[in-house]
């Protein structure tokens, strides 16, 4: 996982897809377009990730 790769994660009981900013060794920052805010950061765990995503480094 590089800064710039889509990456879907669940939020709020649905699919979202983020654009990675930030890679941490167990940490990710995402951002995120939302209805009313725009490019919003969302910080999630690798392994609470795509799991074939999460495995790539």
């Amino acid at each position: 996982m590089k800064v710039g790769d889509k990456v879907k994660f669940d939020f709020a009981g649905r699919k979202k897809e983020g654009t990675v900013s930030k890679v941490f060794s167990s940490t990710v920052y995402l951002k995120v377009d939302f209805d009313k805010d725009k490019q919003k950061t969302v910080k999630r765990k690798v392994s609470q990730l795509d799991s074939r995503k999460s495995k790539k480094k």
